[in-house]
C-alpha cells in the first residue's frame, strides 16, 4: 500500500479565520496525519497557483486520507476554513 497526499492550496481572505480554522484541525489531526509543508511563499515554476498558503499533507494510505478528511472531527473544521480562505484540496496517491 502506498503512501497518499493531500495538497491544498488556500487563497486566504480572513487570517483571524484561518487561524481559529487551524485550532479546530488540529484537534482531527492527533493521529494518522503528518504535515510535510505548509509554506506562504510557494515558487511557482510553471502555470498560474493563486494560493497565499499552500499545505502539504501525509497519510499511509489514501484510505487513511479519506478517514481523516471524512472524520466528524475534521468535518467540524471545513466550514471555518471555507469562510476565511478559497480553497482546492486534492489527493494524489504516493508511489
Amino acid at each position: 500500500m502506498s503512501k497518499a497526499y493531500i495538497v491544498v492550496k488556500e487563497l486566504i481572505k480572513d487570517p483571524a479565520g484561518m487561524a481559529e480554522y487551524g485550532k479546530v484541525a488540529a484537534k482531527s489531526m492527533a493521529k494518522g496525519v503528518t504535515v510535510l509543508a505548509i509554506d506562504t511563499k510557494t515558487e511557482v515554476l510553471e502555470g498560474e497557483w493563486a494560493a497565499t498558503q499552500t499545505v502539504v499533507l501525509e497519510f499511509e494510505s489514501a484510505e487513511a486520507a479519506h478517514g481523516w478528511y471524512d472524520s466528524e472531527e475534521y468535518q467540524a473544521a471545513i466550514p471555518l476554513r471555507q469562510a476565511a480562505a478559497d480553497c482546492t484540496a486534492i489527493l494524489i496517491n504516493g508511489l
